[in-house]
C-alpha cells in the first residue's frame, strides 16, 4: 500500500508509533524513525525490521520541546533531500490534576509536546511537501480533546488544540494536494495508561461498545489507511479508534 513512500514518525520507539513504524515498513514504505534519545536496543530492532521489509529505517533523535530542537532535528532529514510523502505527529505526553492542583507551567509543557512541536512538524514539512505538490499529514488527537472531563485540562485542552489545526491546516493545504486528517484513540495498551488502576482501566473498558481496550496495532492500522490512496477522499477528518466510547 505504502511502496516507495518515505515517511517521518515521531515517538516511534514504543506504543503507538512503534506499532506505525512497524506496519508501515511491513507495506513498503520508508521511515525516518523519530524519538528523543538513542537506544542501542531500538536500533537494532529497526535494522531487523527493515531488512525483513526490504526497506530503510532511519533512527533520528531529537526533542519535540522547543522549534530550535525541532529544526536541528528535521535538518538531517531535509539533507538526504528525498521526498517525505508522509509526517506522522505522534509523540505526546499525557497529565492529569484539577484546576487548582496542577501549574501554568505544566500545562504549557503539555501544550509544547502535544500541540506546538506537531504544529512546528507540520510548518517545516509541509514546506517540502508543497514543493513536490503531494503529502499526507497524520496528527495523533484523543477522544479526551473531544470528551471534556474533569482533570483533563492540560491533556484533553492540547488534543482539542491539535482537532482544530488538523482541520484548519486540511483547508489551508489541500490546494497543494496535501491531505491531513487525526486520529483520536480512546484507551489504548500502552505505557500511557500505566498509572491508571486495574479498576479505572476496567471502567474505561465498560464504557466502549467493544467492551474492550484498544491496542497500538488496531491505531496503526487506521495510520495505514490514512496515509494510503485507499483514504485518497478523505481530507480534514478526525477518526476516533476508540471501541465505541
Amino acid at each position: 500500500m505504502l511502496s516507495g513512500k518515505n515517511a517521518i514518525v515521531t515517538g516511534s520507539n514504543r506504543g503507538i508509533g512503534r506499532a506505525i513504524v512497524d506496519i508501515f515498513a511491513r507495506n513498503g514504505a520508508n521511515v525516518w524513525a523519530c524519538c528523543r534519545k538513542k537506544n542501542e536496543e531500538f536500533e537494532t530492532e529497526m535494522a531487523a525490521l527493515a531488512e525483513s521489509c526490504h526497506v530503510w529505517i532511519k533512527p533520528v533523535y531529537f526533542e519535540l520541546d522547543t522549534e530550535e530542537s525541532i529544526k536541528e532535528g528535521l535538518q538531517p532529514i531535509f539533507n538526504e533531500k528525498l521526498p517525505i510523502d508522509i509526517l506522522v505527529n505522534n509523540a505526546g505526553v499525557t497529565a492529569e490534576g484539577l484546576l487548582n492542583q496542577v501549574s501554568i507551567d505544566s500545562i504549557k509543557k503539555v501544550f509544547d509536546i502535544n500541540f506546538f512541536s506537531q504544529l512546528v512538524m507540520i510548518q517545516k514539512v509541509s514546506k517540502k511537501m508543497i514543493r513536490n505538490r503531494s503529502g499526507v499529514i497524520i496528527n495523533l488527537a484523543s477522544i479526551a480533546g473531544m470528551m471534556p472531563l474533569p482533570g483533563r485540562i492540560a491533556y484533553g485542552g492540547s488534543k482539542a488544540a491539535v482537532i482544530w489545526m488538523t482541520q484548519s491546516q486540511a483547508r489551508e493545504l489541500a490546494p497543494f494536494h496535501i491531505r491531513v486528517n487525526a486520529m483520536a484513540p480512546g484507551t489504548i495498551d500502552t505505557d500511557m495508561i500505566k498509572h491508571y488502576t486495574e479498576e479505572q482501566i476496567s471502567q474505561f473498558a465498560a464504557d466502549a461498545c467493544e467492551r474492550r481496550i484498544g491496542t497500538a496495532e488496531e491505531v496503526a492500522k487506521v495510520a495505514l489507511f490514512l496515509a494510503s490512496d485507499q483514504s485518497s477522499f478523505v481530507n480534514g477528518q478526525v477518526i476516533r479508534v476508540d471501541g465505541g466510547r
